[in-house]
């Protein structure tokens, strides 16, 4: 005789799976508990009962009079100081870079294959952000809004550990963005290169096209790398010539 599964179980699976996917995020409230029985369609009992089970696995924190949230540190493996050093460090950045053509690769390979329409809706609306002149004249609000584009991208792959990772390392991968631009800005005119980059990626990825959405993804992430190589060469023989003027 097979065993049935207990509603609060349920409740939990379905709770857990919220976290995973992305629907849930560290730190987010919770709806109040009424509400939560109702979108659940079971009883307040079962309900507490799931919250137990998720608090009891660190997922969940209950915050006296404040509700109950998604727990901030599920992310801390991969922000502990060690990673906030490494994310600091100038000859890491390229390292991170190249790390970032295996996710984002994957990423988009992945949305390509399973993205639904109303995903493929946000990250054209994700795309759009990134052309708003008030994002675009910040370089903080830009690379969290390119940080979001691959978040969207992550979602759209339905790989829930691939989606974690990113959404682990968003910190790193904002910091990373955002220095990278700075770089990008003082020493060439790539702008509009690159936002056609970004597009042809979207295109692939809408036109349900794997290959092509993962091969324009290692295309924009290789021509990135290879300008700051391009730039920091450059600077490098700038700095060899004023040293030579100095000592003449």
């Amino acid at each position: 005789m097979i065993k049935q599964a207990k509603i609060s179980d349920v409740i939990t699976e379905r709770l857990e799976s919220m976290i995973l996917d992305g629907t849930l995020i560290a730190g987010e409230k919770l709806l109040p508990e009424r509400m939560l029985a109702e979108k659940f369609q079971v009883s307040r009992p079962s309900l507490r009962e799931a919250i137990q089970n998720l608090t009891a696995k660190g997922l969940i924190e209950r915050k006296q009079g404040g509700g109950t949230f998604v727990t901030k540190s599920l992310n801390a493996a991969l922000t502990d100081p060690l990673m906030d050093l490494v994310a600091t460090r100038p000859e890491t950045q390229f390292d991170l870079l190249e790390f970032r053509h295996a996710l984002e690769g994957m990423a988009a390979f992945y949305a390509a294959l399973r993205g639904q329409p109303s995903e493929f809706d946000e990250l054209k609306a994700a795309l759009l952000t990134l052309q708003v002149s008030n994002v675009k004249t910040d370089s903080e609000s830009e690379a969290k809004a390119l940080s979001d584009f691959y978040l969207t991208m992550a979602k759209a792959s339905h790989n829930m550990v691939l989606l974690h990772v990113m959404r682990a390392m968003q910190p790193m991968l904002i910091d990373n963005i955002q220095r990278n631009l700075a770089m990008l800005r003082s020493g060439a005119d790539v702008e509009e290169i690159i936002n056609q980059q970004r597009r042809d990626i979207v295109d692939a990825i809408v036109s349900g096209d794997p290959v092509l959405a993962r091969s324009a993804s290692h295309k924009h992430l290789g021509f990135v790398e290879q300008t700051l190589l391009d730039i920091n060469q450059r600077d490098a023989n700038v700095q060899r010539s004023l040293r030579r003027i100095n000592t003449d």
